[in-house]
């Protein structure tokens, strides 16, 4: 992994103690709560390698639910996140689990409230920076490093150029753009990193695209 600065190694402003069981965790969780779209009503948590062994002493597990709060890093009320998702009435429950890995700071989140769920991997690479491995079964790697759409689609010839056309017509110039599908003819998913935060009134003229199905963004 490289780094752009000396910031990016001391890692973010935050709640201690640690910017990758810490912060990286609270980033994950926020974007897993980014991506619902939504306040979940209950929390499947699986911690992998070194979150599993040191979440507690760490806080990996309040700095997750503080980020599917939707508190940023440095976030005072990450300390009693626990406590607040408690009197929200959310059910959270964390496992340790022992299967292998790629690294050791992975964390599987599973979050619903009744009628839609999400299931989702994160990986806290170090200096407070996460990557998104996993979502709903699909393969992608998301930095949440720059603002980005996330677009689930049908596998049809046109969804993609019916996407990049609006993106362009409104000079929002892509800088990465990934696409994965399960399978012929089914269910696809592009990820597309931009240069600037997508408006919501660009996310609804992609919403009534060709083919498009459901839409998430990261904003910066």
């Amino acid at each position: 992994m490289k780094f752009k600065s000396v910031f990016d190694i001391i890692g973010p402003v935050m709640i201690g103690p640690s910017s990758s069981h810490t912060a990286g965790a609270a980033r994950i969780g926020k974007a897993a709560r980014t991506l619902f779209g939504m306040d979940p009503t209950w929390a499947e948590v699986h911690l992998y390698g070194s979150f599993a062994k040191t979440y507690k002493g760490h806080g990996t597990d309040v700095a997750i639910v503080g980020g599917l709060l939707g508190f940023d890093t440095d976030d005072t009320r990450i300390s009693s996140s626990l406590d607040i998702a408690k009197e929200k009435g959310w059910n959270v429950v964390f496992y340790q689990d022992e299967a292998a890995t790629d690294h050791p700071n992975t964390t599987r989140i599973k979050i619903g409230n009744g009628k839609e769920d999400m299931e989702l991997v994160g990986v806290s690479i170090g200096g407070g920076k996460v990557e998104i491995t996993e979502l709903n079964g699909f393969e992608l790697h998301l930095s949440g490093n720059h603002p980005a759409i996330l677009v689930m689609h049908n596998d049809r010839f046109g969804a993609i150029a019916s996407v990049t056309q609006i993106l362009a017509r409104h000079e929002i110039n892509i800088g990465r753009m990934e696409v994965s599908r399960k399978d012929l003819g089914k269910e696809a998913l592009m990820i597309i990193e931009v240069d600037q935060n997508v408006e919501e009134n660009i996310i609804q003229e992609l919403e009534e695209a060709d083919h498009i199905l459901q839409i998430a963004r990261i904003v910066d």
